[in-house]
């Protein structure tokens, strides 16, 4: 599995994340045809740069948007420039209208969205009544939708962030001077571990923040695996005590051993004999929706003989937190025991086949390259069941005759 690594010890901007990003792509020029796609914007109203350079002796990408009246030197961050203000259902047919792909268009849109929604949180109004004066220029619409573009073409791989730094100071806004970090992304970093290092500047703007709260899976150190690509980012702020930068690495979390893949995983469990039985499995759905692997109960015989069971959480290690939070909140446990294993697996992946009572995914199992074993999904045979009113064996049966 891949897993990308944003390492924000110096903050996080738009530009800066596709700069990183650009680090990871065979062809960091790429990301010029796909923005093209995005009809609306006019090719003669920005020109895109991007530029090797080096920063604090650190070799990385510079990705500048310039407008048709600006100088390079004046860009930064898309804050402090003058375009033509844009509405949220603007920026949503400009997308909608363009040839990018279906998820791009909707990760873009959703971006847009929650950012409207934290601009009206901030200024008291409603996320329709908003005009992105600072976010919805040409600029800022070209580093949110590059950056699905980009995580589109390395495979949208999970996202695991480190806590962010937010930099300290001021910040010249539309508005005035505001303190750092600017209020959209100050709402926008709730819940997300933040920090303040270095000189005082703005580290990390309303659209880091945004890609941080959208794209992440989990906040930490970095997780194990293989590195196999990494790159540097750069804004466009100056800083002698930290260069103004994100880096970017990519990981194969997993490895092979004789066509197994390994993998490092944790195992949550607790001892409950006070709970209502019937209240299990709302705990263990919310904990699927939260990512786990596995989740499963065992009888046990607990203390002055009383039965009880133990629940049983199989995850990622940088999922352990988020989880064991949600098993010590939604059931009578006073604590979760921690184990941590290693787990030999087969490879596989997730097909979808058209069969004559409809399509329905299906897990595709190889060892060495040959298919071991093909298993609809039940929730796609459940679906088909109920559909055509036929048994669950009958219409399983008739599905891997098919594919």
């Amino acid at each position: 599995m891949k897993t990308l690594y944003l390492d924000c010890y110096a903050g996080i901007a738009g530009d800066m994340f596709i700069g990183a990003l650009l680090n990871l792509v065979p062809n960091p020029e790429i990301i010029k045809d796909e923005i093209k796609k995005i009809h609306a914007l006019e090719p003669d109203e920005y020109k895109i740069v991007i530029e090797h350079t080096t920063r604090n002796g650190i070799a990385g990408l510079n990705f500048d948007v310039l407008m048709k009246h600006e100088h390079h030197h004046e860009h930064e961050h898309g804050h402090e420039h003058e375009h033509h203000h844009r509405h949220l259902s603007d920026i949503e047919a400009m997308i909608t209208g363009s040839d990018l792909s279906q998820r791009v268009k909707r990760e873009t849109i959703r971006a847009f969205s929650m950012l409207a929604e934290a601009e009206a949180h901030v200024h008291g109004t409603t996320p329709d009544k908003i005009h992105f004066h600072e976010v919805g220029a040409v600029d800022s619409i070209i580093d949110i939708s590059g950056a699905f573009i980009l995580m589109e073409i390395l495979g949208w791989p999970r996202v695991i962030c480190s806590p962010v730094n937010i930099g300290s100071g001021t910040v010249q806004c539309a508005h005035g001077t505001l303190p750092v970090p600017a209020p959209a992304a100050e709402y926008l970093l709730r819940d997300i571990p933040v920090f303040s290092a270095g000189a005082p500047m703005e580290r990390t703007t309303p659209t880091g923040a945004l890609l941080v709260r959208i794209l992440s899976d989990a906040f930490g150190n970095m997780p194990s695996g293989r590195i196999k690509a990494s790159g540097f980012g750069f804004g466009n702020r100056e800083g002698e005590d930290m260069p103004n930068a994100l880096r970017a690495v990519m990981l194969e979390s997993s490895g092979e051993i004789e066509g197994l893949i390994r993998e490092r995983l944790s195992l949550l469990e607790c001892n409950i004999d006070d709970m209502n039985p019937q209240d299990f499995e709302p705990v263990c759905g919310k904990l699927f929706d939260l990512g786990a692997l596995d989740v499963w109960i065992e009888n046990v015989l607990m203390k002055k003989s009383r039965p009880g069971v133990k629940l049983c959480c199989l995850c990622r290690p940088e999922d352990c937190v988020k989880m064991s939070r949600l098993i010590l909140t939604n059931t009578t446990s006073q604590g979760v025991r921690l184990k941590e294993y290693d787990r030999l697996r087969l490879n596989w992946r997730i097909e979808e086949s058209e069969t004559s009572l409809g399509k329905v995914r299906v897990k595709v199992t190889e060892l060495d390259g040959d298919v071991v074993r093909k298993v609809p999904e039940y929730e796609d045979v459940k679906a088909l069941a109920v559909h055509h009113n036929l048994p669950m064996w009958d219409v399983r049966s008739l599905i891997l005759r098919e594919i």
